[in-house]
């Protein structure tokens, strides 16, 4: 069972204008074993983590804690940031303005950037055709579900559901799925509010896969909220650290409430990994060595 995600105060609470919260006791001790890490990687979801589900996603942006102790995770040595999201790259760019040296993976696996000589995703003429009949499907399906919308993808397109009623919603997605799921080359995935279709096969955990191999990191740290952010989390392995954003199902071994949670999650895991940062330098120093080496013939 999940540990319990926080013990709260009133007098803790937002409203009450006091930033603090508590995590689990269980929660902050996984913090210290895997800030200790040789080379650590903190990998994020972003909407629904680092910023709150809103209506409109070009009006996501990251809660100000939670972006202040990414950036100072990601200027740390031996320690590398990512965001794994399901957004296409130049929207996750345009909304979470990550620090320059974050590692970006979007379109939920279809999409990476680990530098300027980054290659970019590239559809053949096959792909390219089958992306364009989605999105006449998905466009004729818009068109009679009032308060849903479309969104473009370079690999896929997204049918949004967020503003529909909760009975268009549900039929609009029912469409969607008949006329698409038996379409070889095309890949359906369920979030909240939404229905992703691709022409790429991908998921957030080859992204974890992928980063994890690129960066070097010994554990790895990753939050979610969603159900595609399941396929990163069992990919984690004994020594990282799974975190569950709100109170759905999952595999994560622990979770915090809501995404006002993650700034102090990230705080923590900041101070603990600067903690013990420090002490592998203090042990490495020349006045350390001197100590523990030979006593002299005097």
């Amino acid at each position: 069972m999940t540990p319990d995600p926080i013990q709260p105060d009133a007098a803790d609470s937002p409203a009450a204008g006091k930033a603090r919260l508590t995590l689990a006791p269980e929660l902050l001790d996984a913090i210290r074993r895997v800030a200790c890490t040789e080379h650590l990687l903190v990998a994020m979801d972003f909407d629904g983590v680092m910023s709150p589900l809103v209506d409109h996603a070009d009006e996501a942006r990251a809660l100000p804690r939670s972006a202040a102790a990414f950036a100072a995770l990601t200027a740390l040595p031996r320690t590398s940031t990512a965001l794994i999201s399901g957004r296409a790259l130049d929207s996750l760019r345009a909304v979470a303005s990550p620090p320059a040296e974050t590692l970006l993976v979007g379109s939920h696996g279809a999409e990476a950037w680990l530098g300027p000589n980054s290659a970019q995703l590239t559809l053949d003429p096959e792909q390219r055709d089958l992306l364009a009949d989605v999105r006449r499907i998905m466009k004729e399906i818009v068109d009679v579900a009032p308060g849903t919308l479309l969104e473009d993808k370079p690999a896929g397109v997204v049918l949004h559901t967020r503003l529909a009623s909760d009975d268009v919603a549900e039929d609009a997605v029912a469409a969607a799925r008949a006329a698409l799921q038996d379409r070889e080359g095309v890949f359906l995935k369920n979030g909240k509010r939404v229905l992703e279709s691709s022409v790429v096969h991908a998921s957030k955990g080859e992204g974890v896969q992928f980063l994890r191999q690129s960066s070097g990191a010994t554990a790895v740290v990753f939050a979610g909220d969603d159900v595609t952010d399941e396929d990163a989390l069992g990919r984690l392995v004994a020594g990282d650290l799974g975190l569950k954003v709100g109170f759905d199902f999952t595999q994560a071994e622990f979770r915090v409430e809501s995404p006002v949670d993650v700034g102090e999650f990230l705080e923590a895991l900041l101070r603990e990994r600067t903690r013990c940062l420090a002490l592998d330098v203090k042990q490495d120093s020349p006045e350390n060595a001197i100590a523990d080496g030979p006593e002299s013939a005097g």
